[in-house]
């Protein structure tokens, strides 16, 4: 018995024919190197300022790397991801010359060079990921949602089999993003992994600090829908068939599945870290499951010799030794070309987004074709939703309750029953769920119209927000994330501070978005229009004062038409003021200058807005206002103000004037709320000091 035992184990151990071996070897050896030169020359040169080594984590990734085979797959990784990237066939002198911020590579030294992307059309692509603990989860949730939409709504059939992966360490299964990506795959049942590397500290804290017991998948044992696989990933073997496993359970079920790998981290948090937290002896057992001499032990002589193996280091020696060569020779970007690539400026990027995938938008106008009767803002917006989800395929809305109520403003009513729960859909009670899946989305192709109920319930989505904007710039075009975030806010018939924020100046300055702030219907039309077939994600901010306020009603202006972002509209003409405002404020003060010569700007655009208009007619009329219902201090009026007094200061008959909110909460009572809020009067009683000024 314990000998029939014995060969069972043998056999169940022995070498599978069906991993290439020699490739592991060969890669495993590159990735040492080049972290082992990194540490010993190129930090202490302080040629490489960020280095994060993968030192006993590498051998899983690796194997797992070269399960992704399917040219719809995709990754997104962390600062300890380069074996994959390696696996997938990421050149090695990218790879230095990215550390060392380079010209090329990952970014052309705008990013640190362990944030890595990779768009690939021939096989795999790792999506651009993120310096932020537990920021790849939702937009690799997003990839995932997406091939299972090209599969099963466009009939796509090589996304059939195509999966997500997502890796983090063991102190990223605490964040934000771990989770409500967990709850999006398996309410969603998508292709997605969720790979999880426990080395046992997140930088010094140990794990069962993390995750209550220190072992996350002994924790989600019971969580529906979601498979586990678990084992060492030092044992190749193992770790060969769990990933195996994994990979071709996702493939053909169609389910997520997480696996949970122990590695050590056989070296340091980052170079810097010396692992004074560590004790001797733990510092030894780790060393003593290092995968490198187990590999070479599982595979000597059984599968290749010696002298094979030896082979496979030398190889990856010269290679690497090349790549440095070629990553030092690397000059510096020129400083000036770093302001390129915040917005599409007419090179397509290399993935992500519609427009790289052949899309071409149909002709457009900005002369309005007035259509029936006067409509509000709520019906324009639902009514440009509708015809570009009839004719563009690749357009899907989502958020908290926009389903079947239509949304808590009635904005998608009824788009559900007509176009499908798959393109207008529900989602969990997470707004970096929302935000985040959108930009997996967007990466992979699709148009994601996701809705943020209110502005301030955005905050919890602050990093994707972020993260979204300066994808195209951190990568230097080689990715962009088109995404429409539709967002309700303001003051309604009463204030409170959770539902009535406007702070439109949060977005303004995220590099990398557009900012819309449309006061009237066939404006919402025209710039919806523009920001749903074009190439930049935009904030669409839609203001809960005007979205049934008569003022606001407009005939809808045509299914071509689309308005210029940047460009505003003088809704009145003088000489006396110049009024420049927003949003809901543009029907006030249009009222509040009655009887005064004076121009009314309406920007409609914060990002860009349109400088040259508001100059101009600064200097015509030599007094400027600016009115806003954010707060004062820091708000958009101030930027405005700053480039008058700049560019205008000497066409000036009197200082530059703004006319805010106090800087506090938005008030709840109407009364108060009616104080706090730029009214028809105050507003008047400062045109008319200033014309007198």
């Amino acid at each position: 018995m314990a000998q029939a035992t014995a060969a069972l184990l043998r056999g169940r151990n022995a070498p599978d024919e069906g991993v290439d071996w020699q490739r592991v070897t060969y890669l495993l050896h590159l990735s040492r190197i080049l972290d082992e030169m990194e540490e010993t020359r190129l930090v202490p040169e302080k040629k490489v300022l960020y280095q994060f080594s993968a030192r006993g984590h590498d051998m899983a990734q690796i194997m797992l790397g070269l399960q992704l085979t399917n040219r719809h797959d995709a990754t997104c990784g962390y600062y300890r991801s380069r074996p994959l990237l390696l696996s997938l066939g990421v050149d090695p002198a990218d790879a230095l010359g990215s550390a060392m911020g380079r010209a090329g590579g990952y970014s052309d030294g705008r990013d640190i060079g362990v944030v890595f992307n990779y768009p690939n059309h021939n096989g795999a692509s790792a999506l651009p990921m993120c310096g932020g603990v537990g920021a790849q989860y939702t937009p690799t949730a997003g990839w995932a949602q997406a091939l299972q939409y090209y599969a099963t709504v466009l009939g796509e059939h090589d996304y059939r089999d195509a999966i997500a992966v997502v890796l983090g360490g063991d102190g990223s299964v605490a964040s934000n993003g771990f989770w409500s990506a967990l709850t999006i795959a398996t309410t969603q049942a998508l292709p997605m992994l969720f790979y999880i590397e426990d080395n046992g500290f997140g930088i010094s804290v140990p794990s069962d600090v993390q995750t209550p017991g220190g072992n996350i998948a002994a924790n989600l044992a019971s969580w529906q829908g979601l498979t586990i696989f678990e084992g060492d990933g030092c044992d190749p073997a193992e770790a060969a068939r769990l990933t195996q496993q994994a990979v071709g359970f996702i493939r053909e079920r169609r389910m997520p599945a997480l696996l949970r790998l122990t590695v050590p981290r056989l070296e340091g948090h980052s170079f810097q870290d010396t692992q004074s937290y560590k004790s001797e002896a733990l510092v030894k057992a780790e060393w003593a499951r290092d995968p490198l001499p187990r590999l070479r032990d599982y595979l000597v002589p059984s599968v290749m010799s010696a002298q094979e193996w030896e082979a496979c280091r030398l190889e990856a020696a010269g290679i690497a030794e090349r790549a440095r060569v070629e990553a030092e020779d690397r000059v510096v970007a020129v400083p000036e070309t770093v302001t390129r690539h915040v917005f599409f400026e007419g090179d397509m990027q290399a993935m992500g987004g519609q427009h790289c995938d052949g899309y071409r938008a149909p002709e457009c106008t900005d002369e309005a074709a007035p259509d029936g009767q006067r409509i509000n803002m709520v019906t324009a917006i639902r009514r440009t939703l509708d015809h570009e989800l009839t004719i563009n395929k690749r357009v899907v809305l989502f958020g908290e309750d926009i389903g079947p109520k239509g949304g808590v403003h009635a904005v998608t009513l009824g788009l559900q029953d007509k176009f499908g729960k798959e393109r207008v859909f529900d989602t969990s009670l997470s707004e970096e769920g929302i935000v985040g899946r959108a930009v997996g989305m967007a990466l992979a192709g699709l148009v994601p119209v996701p809705e943020i109920q209110f502005r301030k319930y955005a905050e919890p989505a602050a990093e994707q927000i972020n993260d979204c904007g300066t994808i195209r710039w951190r990568t230097n075009n080689r990715f962009a994330a088109p995404v429409v975030l539709r967002m309700p806010g303001g003051f309604f018939k009463c204030g409170d501070p959770w539902h009535s924020q406007t702070n439109e100046v949060a977005f303004v300055h995220q590099p990398g978005w557009k900012v819309a702030v449309p006061s009237n219907a066939e404006d919402a039309v025209g710039l919806l229009r523009s920001a749903l077939r074009g190439n930049d994600p935009v904030i669409f901010f839609e203001h809960r004062a005007m979205l049934d306020h008569p003022w606001a009603r407009r005939p809808y202006p045509g299914d071509n038409y689309a308005l210029p972002f940047g460009k505003a509209r003088f809704t009145r003409k003088g000489n006396s003021i110049t009024i420049v405002t927003w949003g809901a404020m543009v029907p006030r003060c249009e009222e509040a200058a009655e009887g005064i010569s004076a121009d009314v700007i309406d920007l409609r655009t914060l990002m860009p807005f349109d400088r040259a208009s508001v100059v101009s007619s600064v200097r015509r009329t030599r007094r400027c206002l600016i009115v806003h219902e954010d707060l004062g201090t820091g708000g958009f009026g101030a930027e405005i103000a700053a480039v008058v007094a700049d560019e205008a200061f000497m066409d000036l008959d009197a200082p530059v004037s703004r006319l805010t909110m106090p800087d506090i909460p938005s008030p709840h009572n109407p009364a108060l709320l009616d104080w706090a809020v730029p009214s028809v009067d105050r507003i008047r009683q400062k045109i008319t000091a200033l014309v007198e000024y």
